[in-house]
């Protein structure tokens, strides 16, 4: 006979003294971490632990005592179920000072060496309407709020929505009525392509069976006002060309309007042809040049194209690097990483080379372009594996940097990269990371040689507990 498991506790006045990972807030018992998610560091509540660890609980708020100082109304009317913006309750200068708090924590705890100027962390003037990519996804098996009409009424549990999914969930969607975090008409796209799909029968995709229609929904804009849309089908009949038409007429301003038929169980496309509907295959974003005078520069931005979320904390993150550098006009750069070439087009005119070296084909392909497009001839591309391009004789052949540049994924740099940057010996590093924590990881490998001179924090999205952070590494004597 199987043992009856205890109950999980409920905890009475916690008092919540920090913010956490994945956005949780923190508090202690005498026998544990507890970490509550949407609550605020000075909140007194009540809490019930839903899940328990050897060293810490997972659990959920049920009751207040006291409202922390730091809280304010969140915006969005989603907030408590959606898991985008976990921040919205934290008034914008606390959400700062966590992140900034977040990059020393992660210094002093997993790279811990000594570390030179901490920057104040560099803010967003636009904490709402900030990004310039956002991507929805069909389902018929939308969440029920409790405000439901359908629950209310004991409606059906397959219920078709377009949004985000919900933490944790793969396969329930939360229907999303209004996002605050892309500028209209990003709003009205999505429900009028909802609002055609249900009048006209279309099906919206089940996870579990890979059945339906309707896939993905992506909406990119720009500074320019160049408007991309994609759906992003299961297969291709009469209802698609219907649907874009629809969009085409009732959306004249979409410049860039493409679709993707994808029959793949999973949701990646990036190895799918995204096919033309009407407009041009691509937008253009404009990001100003670091150095006065000089011509604003321009980036194509395909369907699939990886391109900085935050078009305008981005400039920010670059210019940092830039002066980081110190560029003097005569260094050989490696840009690490480079994706479409970004930051390689941002320090080109400064430098007498750079190398990006890149491992997704596509993005190199992009680069090249947009350095055309800039008419800049000093960059040069090399595609492949990061670990296995950059070797010894790679650099032998092309020559020492003495800027490394590197701007990696969120799991930071592999130990053979890390290991042939201490090799090649390049006066500076400057490291920009979604990260700190693997950065501090890769900062405690290179303090073999490298000391850490000074970081910036950079706020590249408001309302989650997200945080870009720039160091400069400098050869030790």
């Amino acid at each position: 006979m199987a043992r009856k498991r205890k109950p999980l506790p409920l905890i009475e006045r916690l008092e919540i003294i920090d913010a956490g990972a994945e956005g949780k807030a923190v508090a202690r018992t005498e026998e544990r971490v507890v970490f509550v998610p949407f609550a605020a560091p000075g909140d007194v509540v009540d809490v019930q632990v839903y899940k328990k660890k050897r060293r810490f609980y997972e659990a959920k708020i049920t009751k207040f005592h006291k409202k922390s100082d730091n809280r304010i109304a969140p915006v969005c009317s989603h907030f408590g179920l959606c898991g985008g913006c976990k921040w919205q309750h934290l008034d914008y200068k606390y959400q700062l000072a966590f992140k900034e708090k977040q990059v020393r924590d992660s210094m002093d705890r997993i790279a811990k060496v000594p570390y030179g100027e901490v920057l104040p962390i560099i803010g967003a003037d636009k904490t709402y309407h900030y990004r310039n990519k956002l991507e929805f996804t069909f389902s018929d098996r939308r969440w029920l709020t409790d405000f439901d009409p359908l629950k209310e009424e004991g409606g059906p549990e397959d219920t078709n929505g377009l949004g985000f999914h919900l933490p944790g969930m793969f396969d329930k969607i939360l229907d999303i009525e209004q996002c605050y975090l892309q500028k209209d008409p990003s709003n009205a796209i999505r429900l009028a392509v909802k609002k055609y799909a249900l009048e006209h029968g279309l099906t919206f995709y089940n996870v579990r069976r890979w059945e339906g229609l309707l896939r993905n929904l992506i909406i990119r804009t720009s500074g320019t006002g160049d408007l991309m849309v994609i759906l992003v089908f299961r297969h291709d009949d009469m209802d698609v060309a219907g649907l874009m038409q629809h969009l085409a007429d009732r959306f004249p301003e979409i410049t860039s309007l493409m679709y993707v038929i994808n029959e793949k169980k999973n949701d990646s496309i990036t190895d799918r042809e995204a096919r033309l509907f009407s407009g041009k295959p691509f937008i253009v974003e404009e990001m100003p040049s670091p150095l006065a005078g000089k011509d604003t520069l321009k980036f194509k931005v395909g369907p699939l194209s990886f391109f900085q979320t935050n078009t305008e904390q981005a400039f920010k993150l670059y210019k940092t690097a830039f002066d980081f550098a110190g560029f003097k006009g005569g260094e050989l750069v490696y840009d690490l990483y480079t994706g479409t070439g970004t930051i390689a087009a941002f320090v080109a005119q400064s430098v007498k080379k750079v190398l990006g070296i890149e491992y997704v084909e596509d993005a190199v392909a992009d680069a090249r372009e947009n350095m055309q497009l800039n008419g800049i001839e000093n960059v040069e591309f090399h595609w492949g594996d990061m670990a296995r391009l950059l070797t010894e004789e790679f650099i032998a052949k092309h020559g020492k940097p003495d800027v490394v540049l590197t701007d990696p994924p969120r799991a930071g740099m592999h130990d053979k990269v890390v290991k042939q940057i201490l090799n090649a010996e390049p006066a500076k590093i400057v490291y920009v990371s979604c990260n700190p924590a693997t950065q501090a990881r890769d900062i405690a490998l290179l303090a073999e040689k490298y000391e850490l001179v000074k970081m910036q924090p950079v706020d590249m999205f408001p309302q989650t507990h997200h945080v870009e952070n720039v160091v400069l590494l400098e050869l030790k004597a």
